[in-house]
């Protein structure tokens, strides 16, 4: 990977939750290119593994595990198996979620027909353990993960938190109302854990991707034939950019966002990375 600019993070562990995802994966990746030990964090072994090798295969430094983010016990002894191969965490970051189709309505707005639909699935259909599971999936997903690496950093030089939040956070997207309420509260957990780190060293942040294409939304995305479906055309209409983001472009923020010589007065907010979709009103 051609990093957008040089920095230094030889002698830094780097633990990225969520590591194996489409942006995960390159955030992973962009972390060894600067010089980190990275930790990969996700459950498929399988994605863990092809993104450790590719790490490894251009000469980085890199170990992977599966674990599931809301095991508590499973996470302490990754944990303590990181202590013993790479050292003490310096970087976290927590980009762990996805979504879940009984969380999701099939229509933008209510129609009275559709609650008498069974093809439909309505806001009165959300199923409310697959909110929770999703919330958990998401919120506790980056609340644990902190808990548990949090520890080693505590009052030590350049330490960082990045959670990965969304757009949804502060413009909620019709049908996905489990979704944003969890990546809003994750740009809310940012600001607050910056305040309560801010007198052991530990920054907090967040970056909040815009559209980008991931193997959650593709199916979303484009139709059977390649074409854009009507909600691709929507969000574009609405992004001034006029297209979705590439994975490489998180890279820049989460390198400015993690080098403290860049942005060691920095903490406790949420970077954009969306295309100017937050800053177009429609009009």
């Amino acid at each position: 990977m051609e990093l957008p600019f040089h920095i230094n993070l030889e002698n830094k562990v780097a633990v990225v939750t969520g590591g194996s995802g489409v942006l995960g994966s390159v955030l992973s990746e962009a972390l060894a290119e600067a010089g980190a030990s990275v930790v990969v964090l996700a459950r498929n072994k399988d994605k863990v593994d092809a993104v450790t090798e590719r790490i490894q295969k251009n000469d980085g430094t890199a170990c992977g595990y599966s674990v599931d983010v809301l095991d508590p016990n499973a996470l302490e002894e990754v944990h303590q198996d990181v202590l013993a191969r790479v050292g003490s965490c310096d970087i976290l970051i927590n980009g762990a979620g996805g979504n879940h189709p009984q969380a999701t309505t099939s229509q933008e707005k209510l129609d009275p027909e559709a609650i008498t639909d069974d093809s439909q699935q309505t806001f009165f259909d959300l199923d409310p353990n697959a909110v929770k599971n999703l919330f958990d999936l998401i919120f506790i997903g980056a609340l644990l993960p902190t808990q548990v690496f949090a520890k080693d950093m505590v009052e030590k030089e350049e330490a960082t938190v990045i959670n990965i939040s969304s757009m949804n956070a502060d413009r909620p997207l019709t049908k996905i109302p489990a979704y944003s309420g969890a990546k809003a509260a994750v740009s809310n957990f940012t600001q607050w854990l910056a305040v309560h780190f801010a007198d052991v060293g530990i920054r907090v942040n967040a970056v909040a991707p815009g559209f980008f294409l991931t193997d959650q939304n593709r199916a979303l995305m484009y139709k059977d034939d390649g074409s854009l479906s009507e909600r691709a055309h929507k969000i574009l209409a609405q992004t001034p950019d006029a297209r979705f983001g590439e994975p490489e472009e998180l890279v820049g923020a989460l390198l400015w966002l993690v080098n403290a010589r860049a942005s060691g007065f920095v903490n406790g907010i949420v970077v954009p990375v969306d295309g100017g979709f937050s800053a177009y009103s429609g009009v």
